[in-house]
């Protein structure tokens, strides 16, 4: 398929593919060269751009995404390397989460505050209090 076809089929732009192959995350199993000179698009560019996204969506870096594409397509780190990088990014991803949870927290505190001052504000007034209590120690 042709780079167009390719950046809609994806929800990606034109310039978002040709990047990721000028950083080398595609090889000749991914895009071929026509005579016309014109990219021809296989359907492993497909997954490996699914990949791309879902690590990215991970918090995984540009050189990250290499690394890691880099270690699948010639296998030349241990699995105990592997490992441990799975590891660690579990701990990134658990850290973000926790992070997410106590913003979560405090929208879902804000909201039930805002609307007790719709309906009681002298309630609203008392969870304030509490709160203000709470978060001072």
């Amino acid at each position: 398929m042709k780079i167009q076809e390719l950046a809609v089929k994806m929800g990606l732009s034109v310039h978002t593919i040709r990047f990721y192959e000028k950083e080398g995350l595609f090889d000749s199993r991914h895009v071929q060269r026509e005579k016309n000179n014109y990219r021809n698009y296989s359907d492993d560019a497909v997954e490996r751009l699914q990949m791309i996204k879902k690590f990215q969506g991970l918090g995984c870096s540009l050189a990250e995404l290499k690394e890691i594409f880099q270690d699948s397509d010639t296998n030349t780190k241990t699995h105990q390397q592997i490992i441990d990088w799975i590891e660690q990014k579990k701990a990134e991803i658990e850290q973000k989460k926790a992070e997410y949870d106590q913003v979560l927290e405090t929208l879902e505190w804000m909201n039930a505050y805002r609307k007790l001052l719709l309906t009681d504000p002298q309630k609203a007034e008392t969870m304030l209090k509490a709160r203000k209590a709470v978060t001072s120690h």
